[in-house]
């Protein structure tokens, strides 16, 4: 394999993780991230913005979309993706620390290259860790988040819809739940059907596959939960690939968080609901060589000619986490048949 490495942000004062990337129409890549004093002290916790104007290959130095937390009322995951219309949208979970954990969501709209941000929209939602905000091509937008149920004691995937360009927002629905599963951390696409898959995080620590469950209306209900062939996975990012892919990286996870891998699955597969009838091309993007390693949360976009660029948090040879980029082509992970015009080929 051809994947090139590149260091996104490395401040070393301070942790920096939990990224996501989005692609401008004018070609710019704009990566969001957390950073924080550590990820169990949210102390200093804020959302910082870089940017690439050389597909990844170098990044500027970092402005603040918020102001440093006290550690008690702070900013966690952000996330971030294009509209329809070409304009950016943040989203990221705030939490209270001090009311038992209770949470809530705001969303950032900012211009088509990321060169200013609103004041927030406030989500009165109570869930933490929000997947993209996602615009479906019917133009419905879908918030989706996780909360422990106080009923079970079991982590819950829920979501919110709007069709009115987010004036107005439906009932908490719920994606996924189950007595004896934690379920967290859904990363939902759209199939050329219409459906919908969520890919789920399992969050009991025993190697369970990513999960996924399917919906038929818009995200307004959830089939039963389905394995897929990704075992032993974190925190799953379903990108839309060129040329009938899917690209999920993970954070992988048997016994202890050491590496991030990558799955290409087929585009035309994704409602496909038997694990041995899922095709997938498992590959490791990175593996941190830490003593107390510490990654895995990633975000990903592809460019027009196909190159396809990742972004993760890792420790490795630092002592706190910081971003990294790679970069590589889908012809970079799987060679085309012997004898075949690789002029053709992806």
């Amino acid at each position: 394999m051809n994947i090139k490495k590149y260091t996104v942000s490395c401040d070393e004062s301070i942790y920096e993780a939990w990224p996501d990337v989005a692609l401008t129409m004018g070609g710019k890549l704009i990566c969001v991230f957390a950073e924080c004093e550590h990820h169990l002290n949210r102390e200093m916790a804020r959302i910082a913005i870089v940017e690439s104007l050389d597909r990844g290959r170098t990044w500027s130095q970092k402005r603040y979309l918020t102001e440093p937390s006290d550690g008690k009322i702070f900013y966690n995951c952000p996330r971030i993706s294009r509209l329809s219309d070409g304009r950016l949208a943040i989203i990221c979970d705030r939490i209270f620390e001090n009311e038992n954990k209770r949470a809530d969501i705001h969303i950032w709209l900012g211009d088509a290259e990321g060169e200013s941000f609103c004041e927030f929209l406030h989500l009165d939602f109570c869930g933490i860790v929000p997947d993209r905000l996602i615009e479906l091509t019917s133009g419905r937008l879908i918030v989706a988040a996780q909360f422990k149920s106080s009923e079970s004691g079991k982590q819950e995937q829920y979501l919110w819809y709007s069709d009115d360009g987010g004036k107005t927002w439906s009932e908490r629905v719920t994606v996924a739940k189950h007595p004896d599963l934690n379920l967290c951390e859904a990363s939902i696409i759209e199939a050329d059907d219409g459906a919908l898959v969520a890919f789920l995080r399992e969050n009991s620590r025993i190697g369970h596959d990513i999960l996924k469950v399917i919906s038929y209306d818009g995200g307004e209900s959830w089939s039963e939960i389905f394995n897929t062939p990704m075992d032993c996975g974190h925190r799953p990012v379903a990108t839309r690939l060129l040329g009938g892919r899917v690209l999920v990286t993970y954070r992988y996870i048997p016994t202890g968080a050491h590496n991030v891998f990558g799955a290409l699955l087929r585009a035309d597969e994704l409602t496909v609901t038997e694990r041995r009838r899922q095709s997938a091309r498992i590959f490791p993007i990175d593996y941190d060589r830490n003593s107390s390693p510490d990654l895995g949360y990633t975000g990903s976009v592809q460019f027009p000619d196909g190159e396809i660029y990742v972004v993760n948090y890792i420790k490795d040879d630092k002592e706190k986490a910081h971003i990294r980029g790679y970069s590589f082509y889908p012809s970079d992970l799987e060679l085309p048949p012997i004898g075949t015009d690789t002029r053709n080929v992806f």
